[in-house]
């Protein structure tokens, strides 16, 4: 693979990062057929840019994030902080006590080629280092949901047509091996 650099991110990164989170999400949107819900969309940015910020402004301790850049260029992020409202309420509070791995992202160039792996390996280090043993996770995308089958198995939790006809939302409970 060629030479992706992996670190946080800093104050600086915001402009780029935005448009990255604005680049993915609408494409991911488009793909799974949903580009029209432009509020739905504007949301995910919002909650994105929200959990960014949260990271910045507590230096790691309430959300965790990563970034993969890629000659300056962010291609990738991950991170990691408490169990959404969603998760919560999806698991009837089952995984409140767990951190939720989100916010995994890879720029549609660059998808496919192992980004969101190396990333990933880079997170499950990061929760070891701190002794974290459990995560949780949740995809309501399609596309994505195939890759954590792969990763993860079957989901603890299938929310069938959550998000509409065929759009499920899934979410998973792993321990850090």
């Amino acid at each position: 693979m060629f030479n992706v650099k992996i670190r946080r991110p800093h104050p600086t990164d915001i402009p780029q990062l935005n448009e990255f989170f604005n680049i993915v999400i609408t494409d991911t949107f488009n793909k799974e057929g949903i580009g029209d819900l432009l509020d739905d969309l504007q949301d995910e940015l919002e909650t994105k840019k929200k959990y960014l910020q949260s990271d910045l402004d507590s230096n790691g301790e309430k959300r965790y994030f990563l970034i993969a850049l890629y000659e300056e260029q962010i291609i990738g992020t991950i991170g990691f902080g408490l169990a959404s409202e969603l998760i919560k309420k999806l698991t009837n509070n089952a995984f409140d006590q767990l951190v939720e791995v989100g916010t995994v992202l890879v720029h549609p160039k660059f998808q496919g080629i192992g980004v969101g792996n190396k990333l990933l390996q880079a997170i499950m280090t990061r929760l070891k280092s701190e002794g974290i043993k459990e995560f949780c996770l949740d995809c309501g995308y399609n596309c994505a949901q195939k890759i954590w089958k792969k990763k993860f198995g079957q989901p603890d939790y299938y929310i069938k047509d959550y998000w509409g006809i065929g759009q499920d939302h899934m979410i998973w409970g792993n321990k850090n091996t």
